[in-house]
């Protein structure tokens, strides 16, 4: 096993998650002015949080601007609200619910990530957030008390780079003073996150469950590795 000497966390599905039912969907009407049914509004969340390939119904000019949603903070906020409406949302519910993604109030952190943070820390590891984002994440880390218990924050949007890109990975080692055979990147993607593999980290993937349904993820995926 590798020694390991400072600790990635993926940001989305690994340390917090936009919950269902948080307060992003309510209140929202369809094109016909009718509340959105529970199905519409489950769609809609997973094409807020988890979006696989190009949304369905983006407009065929978007296609190329997807792939680099989380390059751009103008781009994700077009791509995003272009999605929304594709799913039946009229503009001015699309721009709302856009804007509820990004508030703070609306992401919920997984039961253990507090203990996985304080954890690395007291094995006197370094650590750092790897994130494919189009925002800025560190209000959301702020408000649950993560910010204070990382050392380095690294968007995609900041660096010119996402996930599974190398260079990503690199600049979190980097700056984290890694020799990336010495980092383990901890995400709930494969594809994104299992990148970091062709640098030479360890990975550890997690499930991105609602947070209720999954109390010690983080802390078995470092247990795994000796942390």
């Amino acid at each position: 096993m590798a020694d390991i000497q400072g600790v990635l966390f993926d940001f989305s599905g690994t340390l917090c998650r936009l919950e269902f039912g948080s307060g992003v969907l309510d209140g929202l009407m369809d094109d016909a002015g009718a509340p959105l049914e529970i199905t519409d509004q489950v769609e809609l969340m997973r094409r807020l949080t988890a979006p696989v390939g190009i949304s369905e119904g983006l407009p065929e000019e978007l296609h190329e601007a997807w792939h680099r949603r989380d390059l751009d903070t103008e781009v994700h906020h077009t791509i995003y609200t272009a999605a929304l409406k594709a799913a039946g949302l009229p503009d001015g519910a699309a721009e709302t619910v856009y804007r509820r993604m990004l508030d703070a109030d609306n992401w919920a952190p997984y039961p253990d990530v507090i203990a996985a943070l304080k954890t690395v820390r007291a094995k006197g590891l370094k650590s750092a957030v790897v994130s494919n984002i189009g925002w800025d994440i560190r209000p959301v880390l702020a408000k649950h008390g993560l910010a204070d218990l990382v050392d380095v924050i690294v968007m995609s949007y900041v660096e010119g780079h996402v996930k599974p890109e190398p260079e990503i990975f690199a600049a979190a080692c980097e700056r984290l003073g890694l020799e990336p055979a010495r980092a383990l990147m901890v995400g709930d993607s494969e594809e994104a996150d299992g990148g970091a593999a062709a640098l030479g980290c360890s990975v550890a993937i997690v499930d991105p469950l609602p947070t209720a349904e999954r109390p010690d993820a983080l802390l078995s995926a470092l247990s795994a590795y000796g942390i």
